[in-house]
């Protein structure tokens, strides 16, 4: 019976590792240039274009990468991602590296490989987000740092004092680097005699030269960065969601390579104990940084602990991940031939590899929305990178068409006030969101920025340009936006909507006359403030079962401007106009509805008989026409048809 390893070493790795990196890569060009920058890429594309040494939620590293690319072509996705993507390109150059010293020549080639197999490691380098230098600069550490404790040389100390320094200024995160290090230094009993040593002193020296940007925004900002981090972020009550953190990261590594790296701690741990200087080194920076996100996992923030801050964790397993896939073909060839041993241990990588593309395209599917849509319906794809170059257009259009000369800009999120930045549409531009630039830690850079609520008080403008993004706003609060610059604004009129991918993605624009400062506010509105419509559908429930004749009913209302129609839709197709005109005070006091010229009469009904459509599912809504010929659609919902 052939030894498994053997098999194995008749599989061209290299090849497989060239093939692999080069493929990877292709595929990150070609999506970096068909996606647009989603809400973090294009926020750290604007701090870029405001250089300092920190912002309200990172230093100034990923900002740096993004500036230095885009230098290249201004406005131009793959310029702005381009550093990232070498980056995430060079990670399986340094897995190798790193294990070659450690192991042999040939499993380092395999440490490298399977590192592509490790999908959100595969996947790095598209997205220029901090996860990429943090990576990088952890790995250039974690190999400095090895061979600065075999060699004691001194280049090799101060290189990992540097590369540690890098790392803080690129993120929060990267403190688990140097805890670490220094957990391995106090407990492995071969590390503890490197505090005697002067060439350690002089790299924690260096890597201390890392803490300058934080400290120094942190203490100019009152703390408001760490606090978001440590504090604001996370909810800090026990959530029972956070137990499935290991099937989360199971799910994303692919449960097969997920118990491959179990079985790795393991014989680290062994080898450890044994005094394995190397496997102790590695299982340190692996083990901390898994085990602090899965002991948080309970108490902090669930979309980013289960998802991928461990990753930082899993490359220095794949230093001993070969010596895990020969012994784990070894054990099952008590259970099963050789052959299949062998090729239930090679199906691990393969699973990985697969589960690599599967993110890739995933996350590249944006990209064909159009093509895709008609296949899988509306509301599946996400459009967070979609949409983007479309809606600039638009911009660039109207602001030509509808503007002597360049307005001031307006939106209801920072991320739509970046993309216009990004476009290039305007140097002078405010968001009023205080809600998402919140809860992403934001809101302090954009304060520091004067580019919030707050700047554009002090502001006057003959004309502006309001922007918001329907798909992503709900009505309430825009009804709040358009009430406070209707209060400064002489005449505020909508000029019309865009609507992109079938309505998932939904803008409408408006165009400001006379914006006073919020000291100086000499005259309100003039005209009606164009307030959106705001309804509800009382019946049918959603998912509701009917037969027979069906009852729609609910209300409607439109402040200052009124309701002229509404039409009942089902399944995108005009049913009839419902009667509009029902008494509804109780909606009226509970409403608050104060200025809408049908009040209290803002009830409507419409019946229709069911049997007029096919059994099965189908979908209801209404469509809103008021007095200004703005129409919206409301109450989209899945009823059942049962004859």
């Amino acid at each position: 019976m052939q030894d498994s390893a053997q098999q194995g070493a008749r599989i061209p790795v290299h090849k497989f590792l060239l093939g692999g990196i080069i493929l990877l890569l292709l595929i990150k060009i070609f999506l970096a240039t068909a996606l647009d920058l989603y809400s973090d890429e294009v926020f750290y594309w604007q701090a870029s274009a405001n250089p300092a040494i920190a912002y309200s939620d990172l230093p100034f590293m990923t900002a740096l990468l993004i500036g230095l690319g885009s230098a290249f072509d201004s406005y131009n996705t793959l310029a702005a991602r381009s550093l990232f993507i070498v980056m995430g390109s060079c990670l399986p150059l340094l897995v190798y590296w790193i294990a070659k010293p450690i192991t042999n020549p040939k499993q380092a080639i395999e440490s490298a490989a399977i590192s592509l197999c490790l999908p959100l490691a595969g996947f790095l380098g598209l997205l220029a987000v901090p996860d990429v230098p943090l990576i990088f600069f952890g790995l250039l550490a974690i190999g400095f740092f090895e061979r600065a404790l075999r060699t004691d040389q001194l280049l090799h100390w101060a290189l990992t004092g540097s590369v540690v320094a890098l790392g803080l200024c690129t993120h929060y995160r990267f403190f688990l680097y140097p805890t670490a290090a220094i957990l391995f230094l106090a407990c492995f009993k071969a590390g503890r005699n490197q505090w005697k040593n002067p060439r350690l002193w002089l790299s924690m020296l260096i890597a201390s030269l890392g803490l300058i940007p934080i400290l120094w925004f942190n203490l100019s900002n009152q703390l408001s960065s760490a606090s978001f981090y440590l504090v604001d972020r996370h909810p800090w009550e026990f959530q029972a969601s956070g137990l499935l953190h290991l099937l989360k990261q199971a799910g994303l590594v692919t449960p097969p390579l997920y118990l491959l790296f179990a079985y790795t701690i393991f014989l680290m741990y062994q080898k450890a104990r044994l005094g394995d200087r190397s496997a102790a080194l590695l299982l340190s920076f692996s083990l901390v940084n898994v085990l602090v996100y899965l002991l948080l996992a309970p108490w902090t923030d669930a979309t980013s602990t289960s998802i991928h801050w461990p990753l930082s964790g899993y490359f220095p397993l794949l230093i001993y991940t070969p010596l895990a896939l020969r012994s784990a073909a070894n054990l099952l060839t008590g259970f099963f031939t050789a052959r299949t041993a062998h090729r239930l241990v090679i199906s691990i990588p393969i699973v990985g590899f697969l589960g690599t593309l599967t993110a890739l395209f995933g996350v590249g599917s944006q990209a064909f929305q159009s093509q895709l849509q008609p296949l899988i319906g509306t509301g599946v794809l996400s459009n967070k990178m979609a949409g983007w170059t479309q809606f600039s257009s638009h911009v660039d259009k109207l602001l030509t068409r509808e503007f002597a000369a360049s307005p001031l800009l307006l939106t209801d999120n920072y991320y739509t006030l970046a993309q216009i930045e990004f476009a290039g549409l305007t140097s002078q531009g405010f968001t009023l969101d205080e809600e998402k630039a919140v809860r992403d830690g934001r809101i302090t850079q954009y304060q520091l920025w004067q580019k919030d609520r707050i700047g554009l008080e002090r502001v006057t403008a003959s004309e502006y340009l309001f922007i918001a993004e329907d798909s992503t706003l709900d009505t309430a609060t825009k009804h709040d936006l358009l009430a406070a610059l209707c209060s400064r604004t002489e005449q505020l009129s909508h000029l019309g909507e865009l609507s992109l991918f079938n309505g998932d993605k939904r803008f409408s624009f408006y165009r400001g006359r006379e914006l006073h400062n919020i000291d100086n506010v000499q005259k309100t509105q003039t005209t009606a403030c164009p307030f959106p419509s705001i309804a509800w559908i009382d019946t049918p429930m959603r998912g509701a079962d009917l037969s027979g004749i069906v009852d729609v009913n609910g209300w409607a209302f439109n402040e200052d401007i009124g309701i002229d129609s509404i039409n009942l839709l089902i399944d995108n197709e005009v049913v009839g106009r419902v009667d509009y005109g029902g008494s509804r005070p109780d909606v009226i006091e509970v409403m608050q509805v104060k200025n809408d010229p049908n009040s209290p009469n803002i009830g409507y009904n419409y019946s229709f008989d069911s049997k007029q459509l096919e059994n099965g599912s189908h979908q209801l809504a209404i469509e809103i026409e008021n007095h200004l010929g703005i129409i919206q659609r409301y109450g989209e919902r899945r009823i059942e048809v049962n004859n």
